[in-house]
């Protein structure tokens, strides 16, 4: 599996950025996939979620100014982020083959090297 993040970069508060992930080596219609995101001397955390039939979960931190989608006939998926805030700075990662399990989304083992958004005037 390989997973590609881009995308990334310096945005000033409010602005926008889209992050895309191109994936290989899995069946992409028939993944869930994710973005988690890590923050200077914070834990990773699970930023948004779209299932295979394409239903969207998200961290209450992102409801209302990031959405996730997935273009499945160029197994990609992105991260479109408005009204970007400094506490959104961090390593941006995709992860594919995420399940649901009682009442959360867990990771797929499969991790990409990550995007970089600094969000700072």
């Amino acid at each position: 599996v390989q997973l590609q993040a881009s995308g990334g970069g310096l945005v000033q508060p409010g602005g926008s950025l889209r992050l895309s992930c191109e994936a290989s080596g899995i069946d992409f219609r028939s993944s869930a996939m994710g973005w988690y995101r890590q923050g200077p001397g914070k834990q990773r955390e699970l930023v948004a979620v779209i299932s295979i039939g394409g239903l969207q979960t998200y961290a209450d931190s992102v409801k209302g100014r990031f959405t996730i989608f997935r273009e499945n006939p160029r197994n990609t998926v992105h991260l479109q982020m408005d009204s970007l805030k400094p506490e959104d700075t961090g390593v941006y990662y995709c992860n594919a083959e995420m399940v649901y399990r009682a009442t959360a989304w867990l990771p797929g083992n499969s991790w990409g090297p990550g995007t970089l958004v600094t969000v700072s005037s």
